[in-house]
């Protein structure tokens, strides 16, 4: 894929030490190093497991050669489908030794996106476990349809694998290590993101855009810093909490299952500075902490996003000694501002922060000019964490303003100081526990229901969630379709459980645009008034 940026551009952000032109490879390599003691922990339910850079390291790039035994080669897709896990980081050791393109799927998926996915991407193998909480996770990789690119799938941990190799196996293959390299521009990570259309959408990083993240968020000059992160494993968050290990070489600690408990213990015992997550991750922190007497001292950096953040949330944190504040970003550009702990309390409750270093940010209405202060508009990025390009060149086409401005489908307004508020979606998307859910794909399986004439899915408010999804249905007179009917075709559809209206509406008739456009702004909003 060719860099949008230009040639002025990519000079600046490498004068300013954004992009050091170093592989995911060559970083993790100066990491281990360096560092080699440091540790990576995976809290789960079973015990936590632990390993030092130095042992991800040797045992990553003996993974390598097992990976280019089985013909895979540079900028080959390596998908995984796996909640955080010792693996999981071996994983992408052993991807970028290679020079494979890193690609984590959310555990969420069913057979329908997941199958989607690996052809979309074209993936050469697969990583997943057995079985992961009430999933089959082989029999979903049967039921996902045909997969000709596919050469091998790894399944992880005990239990049975059908007719694919086991992890044990798969360690055990003899290595090869000659194999070519690849450059920092390359793609070299790919995470598959919800939003308008009705399929996932795949979002290109370079080594070059995602180190530039790492290298913002753990600074050369903040060595001692250690992080937590609540995130799973599918998403970028989740994947900057693995780099925050490999390549920034901080301890870390990973959950394979959110466990909020655990969370304030480790915080206390391990001295957390750093941590992150959704309003749900710090409610159910605040809580344990609260509960279990745990000291939150230690915490320096605590940003959140990914869903509306309660003014009272980020009150509550500051009234136990934790400095919150809010950030935006997305998948295609993981950080564009933040709030920092030094900020007032009400700019940390009311706005998304500043631009981060290199970052640029413009606010523009539906032509692409360039709105007054303080007015509202739709959000454009570019900086040098941001993505290459989606997979679907249709899809990215549409993206781009000129001058490589992303168009991120979010509405907010700049105030005079630089801060930005986010105020509302251009995107039809629900955010419900920090993963994006496209209403359409949601409204395009309602309609799959015989007798569902028209539907219509939108977000409303949840304190712990952030939002669910609610559908609004026309259908044909005497259908009898409940919530249970719903959830059974859902079911059948093999689409994720958190995609299942979790609140129906039947209607006669919904309100439209002059065009004959369903007014999803008004529905948003009667439904929040109703349930206010």
């Amino acid at each position: 894929m060719q860099l949008r940026a230009d040639k002025d551009l990519q000079a600046r952000w490498r004068a300013d030490g954004h992009w050091r032109d170093q592989t995911l490879d060559q970083a993790f390599e100066a990491a281990a190093s360096g560092h080699p003691e440091v540790l990576l922990t995976v809290h789960a339910a079973r015990g936590p497991r632990s390993i030092s850079l130095g042992q991800l390291r040797k045992r990553g790039r003996a993974l390598a050669g097992a990976l280019h035994g089985l013909g895979l080669t540079a900028g080959d897709v390596v998908a995984m489908q796996l909640p955080n896990s010792i693996e999981t980081a071996l994983v992408y050791q052993a991807a970028a030794a290679l020079g494979c393109v890193i690609l984590p799927i959310v555990t969420i998926y069913g057979p329908h996106e997941l199958g989607f996915v690996l052809r979309d991407a074209r993936a050469k193998i697969l990583f997943i476990p057995n079985r992961w909480r009430q999933t089959d996770c082989v029999q979903n990789v049967r039921d996902s349809g045909q997969l000709p690119d596919l050469k091998a799938v790894v399944v992880v941990g005990d239990g049975d694998a059908g007719d694919y190799m086991r992890w044990d196996d798969f360690e055990g293959l003899a290595a090869t290590d000659n194999w070519p390299g690849v450059a920092a521009d390359d793609p070299a990570f790919m995470v598959y993101t919800s939003g308008t259309t009705a399929d996932p959408k795949g979002v290109l990083h370079s080594a070059n855009s995602l180190l530039a993240e790492v290298w913002q968020s753990y600074p050369d000059n903040d060595p001692a810093s250690r992080v937590m992160s609540p995130y799973p494993a599918g998403h970028v968050a989740g994947a900057l909490g693995v780099l925050a290990h490999a390549a920034a070489a901080r301890r870390t600690i990973l959950f394979e299952t959110y466990d909020a408990d655990a969370a304030a213990r480790y915080v206390g015992s391990e001295r957390i500075t750093h941590t992150a997550g959704t309003p749900f991750h710090y409610l159910a922190l605040l809580d344990a902490a609260e509960a279990l007497g745990c000291d939150m001292g230690s915490l320096r950096a605590c940003g959140t996003g990914g869903a509306t953040v309660p003014e009272s949330l980020v009150a509550r944190a500051e009234a136990a000694g934790i400095h919150m504040f809010r950030r935006y970003g997305m998948s295609e550009h993981p950080t564009v501002t933040q709030g920092a702990d030094g900020d007032p309390l009400y700019v940390r409750m009311t706005t998304d922060g500043r631009l981060r270093p290199g970052v640029e940010l413009r606010i523009v209405d539906d032509d692409g000019n360039d709105v007054e202060t303080g007015t509202e508009g739709e959000v454009a990025t570019r900086g040098p964490d941001m993505f290459l390009g989606y997979s679907d060149p249709a899809i990215d086409a549409g993206a781009w303003l000129p001058g490589c401005w992303f168009l991120s489908g979010d509405i907010g307004r700049l105030d005079a100081a630089g801060l930005l508020a986010i105020t509302d979606r251009k995107k039809d998307i629900i955010i419900r526990g920090g993963e994006n859910i496209s209403s359409r794909e949601v409204e395009d399986l309602l309609l799959r229901i015989p007798g569902v004439r028209e539907a219509a899915a939108v977000g409303y408010p949840d304190d712990r969630l952030g939002e669910r999804v609610c559908a609004y249905l026309i259908v044909d007179d005497g259908l009898a379709l409940d919530r249970a009917a719903i959830d059974a075709a859902f079911q059948a559809f093999g689409a994720a459980r958190q995609k299942t209206p979790e609140r129906v509406i039947f209607a006669r008739d919904l309100p439209r645009t002059p065009a004959g456009k369903i007014r999803k702004a008004e529905l948003r909003r009667d439904l929040r008034a109703a349930l206010s």
